[in-house]
């Protein structure tokens, strides 16, 4: 199951949210977003645990904590909408 991350702190590395989500259970992913230009972090993240019991655990034990300063808010990941920008930039002409 993928686990969204939000409100983090600037501060926070991939291998932070690692660390904090293994307590839980097997991590097989932990993806902080960083901005393409800035390099900095855009405050949400990603963490992947395959054991969907685990998962749904960590959610419920991280949500609302203090994390690095900062209250984060974990919850189960939603599929990304694709975008079509290129059709509705073509419909113009």
């Amino acid at each position: 199951m993928d686990i969204y991350v939000s409100n983090l702190s600037p501060y926070v590395v991939s291998e932070d949210l690692k660390n904090q989500f293994s307590k839980f259970g097997v991590v097989s992913s932990a993806n902080v977003i960083m901005d393409k230009f800035t390099n900095r972090s855009r405050g949400f993240a990603f963490v992947s645990m395959p054991n969907d019991a685990e998962a749904e655990k960590a959610i419920q034990e991280m949500d609302g904590t203090s994390f690095d300063g900062k209250a984060i808010s974990a919850s189960k990941a939603r599929p990304r909408e694709e975008k079509n920008n290129r059709s509705s930039y073509n419909n113009r002409w």
